[in-house]
């Protein structure tokens, strides 16, 4: 619940500060970022997994 209120602060003072036009541009580099990093997450993921124990790649 505390989390959710800071966030609708910082959501206002982003507001207040830079103005309602720039807000979608604002949730798409968040988007982009979300993004990215679980598309280099996945790709970790799936790294890790081909490897064995010594760091070679698996047969």
């Amino acid at each position: 619940m505390d989390l959710l209120l800071v966030l609708i602060v910082i959501l206002l003072i982003v507001l207040i500060l830079r103005g309602p036009k720039t807000l979608p541009e604002i949730g798409r580099m968040f988007g982009r970022g979300v993004r990215e990093a679980r598309l280099e997450a996945s790709k970790l993921g799936s790294h890790e997994e081909t490897k064995d124990d010594e760091g070679r790649p698996a047969s």
